[in-house]
This record gives C-alpha cells, sequence and structure tokens, in this order.
C-alpha cells in the first residue's frame, strides 16, 4: 500500500511539473485578451442570424477561456443583449472545447498534433451548431434595450454625447465605480485569481484522477478497444456527456487514457464532450433558449465528436500521436521540453497562486461588500468568476442600478442605486439561468 502511495504522489508530481509552465503561460494570454479584447467589443459581432455571426461567434469562442458553467450564461447573456441563436449557438458551442489557457496545456502533455486539432474542432463544430441553429429556428434575436434608456436627448445635443435624466430612478446621480488600475496589473489579476480559481477545482480534479488511471490500471488495460472503432467512441461518448470537467482539466486524463491503450479518437471525443456538456449545462440551455437550440447544440457537439473521433483514428496513426507526447513515466520516447528549474518554479508558483488565490478572492469580495452600502439579496447557481461578471453587466444595465457587486461563494449580489425595482432582478437574474432566491 506504502509503495502505491509513493507512486502515486510522483507521478501527480511528474504531471504538475510538466503542465505548469505552459498553462501559467496560457494564463498570461488569457489575461491580456481579457483586458485589450474586452466584452463589449465581442457583443457588436453577433447580431444577424446569418453564417458571418456563426463564424464570428466561434472565432470569438475558440480563445476564450471559459468552461460551461461560465460559458452558459455569458452565452446567454450575449442572446438577451440582442445576439442571434444560431451566434449564441456557435459561441456556446466551440468555446468550452478549449481557450487560449488549454491550447497551451495541451501542447505540454499531447504534443502539437492535438494541440492544433482541438481548436480547430471547436472552430468547425461552433460555425455548423451556428449554421444549422439560423436553419432550423426562425425566431427573431431578442431586440437589445437602447442604451438611452431612462434618458431625454436633446436633438441638438445628439452628437455630444450629453443626455438628462428623466427622472431619479435612472440611477444616473450616482456614478459606477471605475477600475483604474494598470492593464497589466488588471490582466494579472483576472489571470491568476480570478480565471485560476475558476479552473482550479476541476484543474486539481484531472490531476488526481490521471494519476490514479496511471497508477491503478495496467499499461494494456484498453488494449481491447482497439479495433472496435465506432463502439469505443459511443462507450467514452456515453460517460463524457454528462459528467462535468473543463477544458484544461481534461487534459492530463486524455493523457493517461491514451497511455493506457486509447485510441486518439476517442481521447479526442473525450477532450470535446466533456468539457462542452454535463447535465446542469443541458437543464439551463433548455430552460433560456429553447428545446430546438438545444437539440441542435447537443447534436452538433455529439455529431461532431463522432464524425472527428473516426477520422481521427483513420488519418493519424496512434504511433504518431504517441511519439509527440510528453513521456510519462517509462512509456513513449522521454524528452525535456523544459529545463528541470522551469519547470519546478513554474509549479511551485501554480500551486502558491491557486491557494494564495482562494484566500485573496475571499477577503477581497468581503471588504468590497462590506465597503458599499445597498441592498443584499441571494442568488444561486453562480459558480465562476464568468457568472459574477455576467449578473453584474446584466443588472448594471436596469435603471435605477448604479453598481452591483456579486459573489458565487457567499450567493449573495449587492445592489446600489436608487429605485431598483425588485422584480426586474429577479426577472433578470432567473432568465440568465440562475436563482434568484431574495
Amino acid at each position: 500500500m506504502y509503495l502505491y502511495i509513493v507512486k502515486y504522489l510522483d507521478e501527480l508530481w511528474y504531471l504538475l511539473l510538466e503542465m505548469a509552465p505552459w498553462l501559467l503561460l496560457g494564463l498570461i494570454f488569457a489575461g491580456l485578451l481579457k483586458v485589450y479584447f474586452p466584452q463589449k467589443h465581442i457583443d457588436k459581432y453577433l447580431g444577424k442570424p446569418n453564417f458571418k455571426s456563426a463564424l464570428n461567434a466561434s472565432l470569438l469562442g475558440v480563445p476564450m477561456p471559459l468552461c460551461s458553467c461560465g460559458v452558459i450564461p455569458t452565452g446567454i447573456s450575449f442572446y438577451k443583449n440582442g445576439a442571434s441563436k444560431g451566434a449564441t449557438n456557435s459561441f456556446l458551442i466551440s468555446t468550452p472545447q478549449t481557450g487560449v489557457d488549454s491550447i497551451f496545456a495541451t501542447y505540454s502533455m499531447l504534443g502539437w498534433p492535438f494541440a492544433l486539432l482541438r481548436p480547430f474542432v471547436a472552430f468547425v463544430t461552433g460555425v455548423v451548431g451556428g449554421i444549422l441553429t439560423n436553419i432550423f429556428i426562425k425566431e427573431k434575436p431578442v431586440k437589445k434595450a437602447s442604451p438611452f434608456a431612462g434618458f431625454k436627448i436633446d436633438a441638438a445635443t445628439l452628437g455630444k454625447t450629453e443626455a438628462t435624466c428623466v427622472n431619479d430612478s435612472c440611477g444616473c446621480h450616482e456614478a459606477k465605480i471605475e477600475d483604474k488600475r494598470h492593464s497589466l496589473v488588471k490582466a494579472a489579476d483576472y489571470a491568476f485569481v480570478e480565471l485560476l480559481q475558476d479552473i482550479s477545482k476541476w484543474l486539481i480534479i484531472g490531476f488526481l484522477v490521471a494519476a490514479l488511471i496511471s497508477v491503478a490500471l495496467p499499461n494494456d488495460f484498453f488494449s481491447s478497444f482497439k479495433g472496435l472503432g465506432l463502439l469505443e467512441i459511443l462507450v467514452v461518448l456515453a460517460a463524457s456527456v454528462p459528467i462535468y470537467i473543463c477544458a484544461t482539466g481534461s487534459i492530463p486524463i486524455a493523457a493517461v487514457l491514451l497511455m493506457k491503450g486509447v485510441s486518439p479518437g476517442a481521447a479526442l471525443v473525450f477532450l470535446m464532450a466533456g468539457p462542452a456538456t454535463n447535465v446542469a449545462t443541458i437543464a439551463v440551455l433548455g430552460k433560456t433558449m429553447g428545446r430546438k437550440s438545444l437539440i441542435i447544440y447537443l447534436s452538433t457537439i455529439i455529431g461532431g465528436a463522432i464524425v472527428f473521433g473516426l477520422l481521427t483514428n483513420w488519418l493519424i496513426p496512434a504511433d504518431f500521436i504517441l511519439s509527440k507526447m510528453v513521456h510519462i513515466h517509462g512509456e513513449g520516447h522521454e524528452h525535456e521540453m523544459l529545463p528541470k528549474w522551469l519547470q519546478l518554479a513554474s509549479a511551485l508558483f501554480l500551486v502558491f497562486s491557486i491557494a494564495g488565490g482562494y484566500f485573496y478572492s475571499i477577503i477581497k469580495k468581503k471588504n468590497k461588500m462590506e465597503k458599499v452600502e445597498g441592498i443584499t439579496v441571494k442568488v444561486t447557481g453562480m459558480t465562476c468568476s464568468h457568472c459574477e461578471a455576467t449578473v453584474k453587466r446584466n443588472l448594471e444595465a436596469l435603471a435605477g442600478i448604479t453598481n452591483v457587486i456579486a459573489d458565487n461563494k457567499s450567493n449573495t449580489v449587492k445592489i446600489t442605486g436608487a429605485g431598483i425595482n425588485l422584480e426586474k432582478v429577479k426577472s433578470t437574474v432567473n432568465g440568465l439561468g440562475y436563482n434568484f432566491v431574495g
């Protein structure tokens, strides 16, 4: 028993060393993407129910570091602010399958073939899902609320960005809190606090499960599946659809499964369906976007997983994939992609960031809550910083609300402003897929 524990910890540490530098690099790019390409620049590309909007949505979704828990409310928010259903479905399909953070991490564990294949498959399935939605669903996108709602515009000053309040309930007498920090500070805060905290739970689970599979299963455990083709892919697909694991957390598991005999196509199916689907996502999407959108969403992911899984097995030999992967303790061809000191420093920094960021985010949110006076309501269903940002952005668009602070750990939302309409707050929150408790 002692030897198994030692071997397990050794395997866990090895996986962390291999993945940490590339994961940190991906987080840096994600932080820069967040700051220099903010959400306000995304909304305008998703409005029309045509091929271009589906293409734009998929292009935007592939590099976005959002897993399904964060992409669902973000996508729904796009839809409620004017995006077409086709563009929304395209974004919902392409985004959770990959991201700038997971692309680098995929390269570190699975080699360049999978690092290129994952974003390509995510992009293609996203575009296809958007086109199918536009074809089979003819509903018009929700009309976006006017940015001048609650204001009286003087025709003479229309080009001067001046406006006066019709009444005090619009809340324009109170300035919104502006983040005046340097762009690089905001990028670092997002990357190593917000985003890392969002994925840390599933990243840790991915490492733990991958190390367990590596130690507990014999090297030829899945070899009996070889040659079964479609059946193997369907078995992996059936296991992947209902479970949840983020795009980054799925990488070490897929790497170990490949080393234990799973075909490259089946591994790709796991990397696609695991992050993109789960029971909670299916329930929320069906409630907010409708049954037809849900059917197209699931059909595109499942159909795409089967097609690309079979194509991968047909076109790319397993030996070629294995030769491009990192060495997994005694298997494959060992090669050092990065110096040991860099791996060690990255692993320690990653562990410190996860632990430190957890406590920092709690203290930071608590201090914000205490400093701001307003109405505190209970909202359940928020699971990450993207959920918080979605709630904040949509509630601050309502007349009378000036600032919103959302905390997914305590399931609370603090709202400040004048003439706040709690019924509109409830309707907005529930419309995003969360649950307004009161």
